[in-house]
């Protein structure tokens, strides 16, 4: 079982990959010509979709990586080189692919719904916010660990949630300008936290790295 301040990294690292923040123009621009209503429902679907594929990475991130015989170490390292590069694109305030693409972009301008493809899926909770879940998740083999990270995997919901209901004010109180900044200043965060990733996963795979620290 993890201690009680690595619950707190794991949850600003998922708030960090998730972005809720970064996610506010894209949400605005898919939603504007929605009612209230319909955007407060869209915001509502999200957040339960964020909170379903975070849990789901979770509970079945395990006998996944045990049918395809693939160690933790390795996943962590992987893991961490997604997440390292998701960090280095928000660093510099550009679009990341692995959450996004200009052509799923631009085909969810015709969707009906958009609450789950693409802003739950991948835009929130893409493979970086999966990675991280599932490495966390295996820190520990006891319920209450699991209950715990589901609590924060919930408390990450709730903040997606009230980012997208109050999306207008948080956009019109920090502009283009103060997204971009929390955007890079989360960045920050999400590469550092992949460094760890790496770092724990090749002494992992290679204990003579260990020795040598």
């Amino acid at each position: 079982m993890l201690y009680w301040n690595e619950y707190l990294q794991l949850l600003v690292g998922l708030v960090s990959v998730v972005n809720p923040i970064g996610a506010i123009p894209t949400f605005m621009a898919l939603t504007a010509a929605r009612t209230s209503d319909d955007k407060k429902r869209t915001a509502l679907v999200c957040a339960c979709a964020v909170f379903m594929v975070l849990q789901i990475a979770l509970l079945a991130g395990e006998p996944i990586l045990n049918f395809f015989s693939i160690s933790l170490p390795a996943f962590r390292v992987a893991g961490g080189i997604l997440i390292l590069l998701m960090g280095l694109s928000m660093l510099h305030a550009t679009p990341d692919r692995s959450r996004h693409t200009p052509e799923e972009h631009a085909e969810s301008y015709e969707k009906e719904s958009v609450a789950v493809v693409p802003l739950a899926i991948p835009l929130l909770s893409g493979p970086g916010a999966i990675s991280t879940t599932i490495v966390f998740g295996h820190m520990g083999q006891s319920w209450p660990h699991y209950l715990l990270v589901s609590a924060v995997i919930l408390s990450v919901s709730l903040i997606v949630l009230i980012a997208m209901l109050v999306a207008p004010k948080i956009a019109g109180v920090m502009g283009h300008t103060g997204i971009n900044v929390v955007t890079r200043v989360m960045g920050l965060l999400l590469a550092s936290i992949a460094v760890e990733f790496i770092t724990k996963g090749l002494s992992a795979l290679f204990p003579v790295l260990a020795g040598m620290a």
